[in-house]
């Protein structure tokens, strides 16, 4: 008996070590042949959910994005749209027959609408201006969109004429007479966002928003920036008509976004959140139309406020706050069928839960763990549906009971490309920090790993900076892919994260060489110290305020072996000129550039500073579109690491922005970062 149990087990263990060898560690291959699940959309009969796979052509350099539909209630899904490029943004028609989306199949982004039981797409706008953000009233056939246009046109005719006389021009100079003339990665050149109704039978669209503002305002962060009202009448809205002291729009320097109303035949917008001095966003109509829920934030030019969930009564005019006393950044949110009830997702400590409040009992309540987002609720009440990923996991759909349990999946479009991959999960560690406070940090360990050896480590130092590393999945900084190489992989959620309460948040601001910098170096004495860990092989690399961290490191420590830098600011004086958003700017250096106390925190906490300090080779990476942080950063720096001789290389991609996205770019990027460190640290 123990002999014949003594092989059955000494096979088993061949089997089972057979298995395991199978599993190999996640590569840029794998990583591009994920799918990308996004923006789950349930029909009004409770049926089906639509949403978006995004699959990315190599060959091509770009993504691919079509729509599909699964059974609520569990089942195999299919594919409802075809063909190379971009279809996105799934709308239901009120009797759950259709779907409209955006495409670019027909040469411009416009609006399509397709059966869903069958049957070809028909193009519903033709705007030379092109058409997004399409949305269908959830009771009517009235459908809502945004579209950039001239501000000084009143009809499509105009519109189109300039565009013409824009391309077909040799001369392209612009005549700049505001700020914000630039955003994110793409010039406004003369344009303006606003919001356009049209039947779903077709016709000529009507401009809601006319006027050189933008209305909606590009997003601070939640879900879109307008709504419109059940029965298809009316539309909410968020715009900046903010003014400086000359009359000039001072949308580059405020945040204080409102919610206007308008009638969706085009009428006198009515402000209804005027009394609040900071940005209001985000609205979304309750299912009966009497209410209108939105994000809330109550300082003027901070645009990393506590976010708060707050609701419009349509019939009282009062607002009331659903929140009252959370501490924590309210995200994407739902209305349940009953008018009442709101569930909401928010960051907590690496995660993001689902929570619910109400209108008639404003108290939270957690009704779901994990990392979850895109919340929304079936036509019962019975159900959620939202996306969930993790460390190790890409993001899928998922169906949750509102009455708790463990949530089920959907979709499972990654599920066999995975079972092949060796990935560790997160172990959350804490820390000490600056402050006296605790800091919590994400350890993953690379494939394979055998605590008797020892491996090099790589610290990666997230942006915003108020943001926070969280146990979800990325295609960019993808955690997994720096632990495949055989680091072992540390990231902190430093002084300025978010899911740590709003104090932690704003502690930041006006000390970014400080008590970040010490939470991040307490950090690495605990990553040197790991017995499994090579004290002497230890890099760091950060994007964004990641990147002007790694540039502070550069002049204040030399303990790592080599540092990468994407986008970072490197000179904070010349970097408030060079910046579009000037909120950001003015509120973490508390003040304008030129004024006394603000010029002293610039030249304080600036890492130009510090450059004949630095001695750590030093790999930086520059995208030619990123206004937020503009490419002169890094080009300062690299003229100022070759000049001193420190063993330095620049990574220009002259099309992208703040973030690397076309494929073949990524896989330089990931080429490039990964070579550098395992030419200096391993």
């Amino acid at each position: 008996m123990k002999t014949t149990l003594g092989i059955t087990m000494a096979v088993f263990l061949l089997s089972a070590c057979s298995v395991a060898s199978a599993n190999h560690a996640l590569t840029f291959e794998d990583l591009v042949k994920l799918q990308r699940i996004s923006d789950p959309q349930i029909s009004p009969d409770g049926r089906w959910i639509a949403y978006v796979v995004g699959v990315p052509d190599l060959a091509a350099n770009r993504t691919d994005r079509h729509i599909w539909l699964v059974p609520s209630a569990g089942g195999e899904a299919h594919q409802l749209t075809r063909g190379t490029g971009a279809d996105t943004r799934p709308r239901w028609s009120p009797d759950s027959k259709s779907l409209a989306f955006i495409s670019a199949r027909g040469g411009s982004s416009q609006i399509w609408i397709v059966p869903v039981d069958g049957g070809e797409a028909r193009q519903l706008t033709s705007l030379s201006t092109e058409a997004d953000g399409v949305t269908w009233a959830a009771k009517a056939d009235t459908l809502l969109f945004t579209s950039n246009v001239y501000p000084d046109c009143t009809d499509e005719a105009c519109n189109g004429r300039r565009m013409k006389e824009a391309v077909e021009s040799k001369v392209k100079a612009l005549l700049i007479d505001e700020l914000l003339y630039r955003h994110w990665d793409s010039w406004r050149e003369g344009k303006y966002t606003h919001l356009f109704s049209v039947a779903a039978s077709g016709g000529a669209p009507r401009d809601l928003t006319p006027g050189a503002y933008d209305s909606p305002t590009f997003s601070l962060g939640g879900p879109d920036g307008y709504a419109i009202s059940p029965d298809g009448k009316e539309v909410c809205y968020t715009s900046n008509r903010s003014k400086g002291s000359a009359g000039q729009s001072a949308a580059a320097w405020t945040t204080n976004n409102d919610l206007y109303l308008v009638s969706a035949d085009g009428d006198e917008a009515r402000n209804i959140t005027s009394d609040n001095p900071g940005s209001d966003a985000s609205p979304l109509y309750s299912p009966n139309g009497r209410y209108i829920a939105y994000t809330s934030q109550a300082r003027n030019g901070y645009e990393s406020d506590l976010i708060r969930l707050r609701v419009y009564d349509h019939e009282t005019k009062k607002i009331t706050d659903m929140a009252p006393g959370f501490d924590q950044w309210v995200n994407s949110f739902a209305w349940a069928p009953d008018n009442n009830t709101i569930y909401f997702t928010a960051p907590d400590h690496a995660r993001q839960p689902v929570f619910k409040t109400s209108v008639s009992s404003p108290k939270v309540e957690k009704v779901l763990e994990g990392s979850n987002d895109e919340v929304s609720v079936s036509p019962d009440g019975q159900c959620l549906v939202l996306t969930r990923s993790s460390l190790t996991q890409p993001q899928e759909v998922y169906r949750a009971d509102t009455s708790g349990g463990a949530p089920t999946q959907l979709t499972h479009e990654n599920d066999s490309l995975l079972a092949d991959l060796d990935m560790n999960s997160i172990e959350l560690i804490d820390t000490k920090g600056a402050l006296g406070a605790q800091i919590q940090n994400l350890l993953v360990k690379p494939p394979g790993f055998d605590a008797s050896k020892k491996y090099p480590a790589i610290f990666l130092v997230h942006g915003g900076p108020q943001s926070a590393w969280d146990d979800v999945w990325s295609y960019r900084w993808n955690a997994q892919m720096f632990a495949a190489h055989g680091y072992v992989v540390l990231m902190t959620n430093f002084h300025g994260s978010t899911g740590y309460g709003q104090k932690f948040v704003e502690e930041i601001s006006g000390d970014w060489g400080g008590a970040p910098f010490q939470d991040l170096m307490y950090a690495a004495d605990y990553l040197q110290s790991l017995p499994y860990v090579d004290r002497d092989r230890v890099g760091a690399a950060g994007a964004s305020f990641g990147g002007y961290m790694i540039n502070w490191i550069a002049g204040h420590t030399d303990r790592f072996k080599a540092l990468v830098s994407h986008d970072g600011d490197y000179d904070d004086r010349s970097m408030a000129g060079e910046t579009e958003e000037l909120w950001f700017d003015e509120w973490e250096f508390h003040g304008l550039p030129w004024e006394k106390d603000s010029r002293a925190l610039r030249e304080k906490w600036s890492p130009s500073n510090f450059v004949q300090n630095i001695k750590s080779p030093m790999l930086l990476v520059q995208g030619g579109r990123d206004y937020r942080v503009p490419e002169g950063q890094a080009f300062q720096l690299f003229s100022a690491l070759q000049r001193r001789g420190i063993p330095s290389k620049l990574l220009y991609f002259p099309d992208e922005g703040h973030w690397v996205l076309k494929p073949q770019n990524s896989q330089l990027w990931y080429k490039t970062v990964l070579g550098w460190l395992d030419q200096w640290v391993k």
